[in-house]
This record gives structure tokens, sequence and C-alpha cells, in this order.
């Protein structure tokens, strides 16, 4: 079993320490394996002056400093293929997370498999657990692959968890499947 949990949005050295310590203390003691997840730029934010973040090269000092002192692993976001180059050049960041919005983006996707690291793939709310199979035949050569479910839209600004499609993804797909119940 695995948690992945922190702040969504990276904003200072101090409070992601805070809430690694404290996520990683309450893993520990349960025996559940903890990555920390912040991102250095939440570049899908509503408006144009929401708050992104304070950009890749400041987080990934910070993150290679929560890593030394804590040992976690750590998983971020990236948006295109650039910042997958980037991210892995400072080399502190364990899983590489394809926001949903991107889930089918093949450029970006052929880019993190080519890190050698985990991926960790949002399904968007606007797929269903078999259009899955597409995404996961872009992942060819991966290290390993995680599909994230955050939820399926249901009207308007409405996410609601389907578990059928839960199920159907654990019984028709060998990949850890994640549940982001933060967003549904």
């Amino acid at each position: 079993m695995r948690i992945i949990a922190g702040p969504c949005q990276h904003e200072t050295l101090e409070q992601s320490l805070d809430i690694a310590t404290e996520c990683k203390r309450v893993c520990d003691k349960h025996g559940i394996d903890y990555y920390f997840k912040a991102s250095y730029d939440k570049a899908n934010r509503t408006s144009i002056n929401g708050k992104r973040g304070v950009g890749l090269e400041p987080t990934m000092h910070d993150f290679r400093a929560i890593k030394n002192h804590l040992g976690v692993k750590i998983l971020t976001d990236v948006h295109d293929v650039q910042q997958v180059k980037l991210v892995n050049y400072f080399d502190c960041v364990d899983v590489l997370q394809i926001p949903a919005f991107l889930c089918r983006q093949t450029d970006l996707i052929r880019a993190a498999v080519e890190t050698g690291k985990t991926i960790n793939i949002k399904k968007g709310q606007f797929l269903a657990p078999w259009d899955v199979a597409g995404i996961l035949s872009k992942t060819e050569g991966a290290k390993e692959v995680w599909i994230t479910e955050r939820g399926t839209c249901y009207g308007y600004n409405t996410l609601v968890v389907d578990y059928s499609g839960i199920d159907y993804m654990l019984r028709n797909y060998d990949n850890p499947i994640v549940l982001d119940c933060t967003h549904s």
C-alpha cells in the first residue's frame, strides 16, 4: 500500500518539510509507503490570477533538501516534454505525474517513459475506464505505470467516483490503480 500526500502546490521548503515530516510519521507508524507530492507549477488554474507555484528550479532544490532530510520518495507533475527533461536533470523526483487534462498526450507520455522513472497518469475525468488501454499503449518500456482515478464528470463541476470503473481497471490492467479522493 502507498499514500501519496503533500501540499497541492509547493510554496516554501519549511511548509513542505513540515507536511512531509508528519505524513511520513503517520505512514511509518502504519507500515505504508509514503510518497511526498507537490507541484512546482499549477499550470491549469482556473483564473490567470491564480497562484501557480514558485517554479521548477527552486522547487527541485527544495525537493532535494526534503529527500535528503527525510529519505522520502517524491512525486510531481510535468506538463510538457521540456519539463520532463528538466525534472529528470535535477534527479530528485521518483515519480513523474501526467495531469488528467494531459493524460493522452503521446509526446509527454513517451518523454516520461524515457526517463526510466515511475509514471503516474491521472485518468482524465472525461475518459471511460476502457479508454485507459489507449493511454497504456503509449507506455511501452516504462519502469512502472500507475493509473490514478480522480473522478468522472457527472454534469457540470461535479466529479463522482465510479467504483465499477475502478473494478474494471483492476480486472483489466496489470498496473497499480490509485484513488485520488481529494478531487472527487
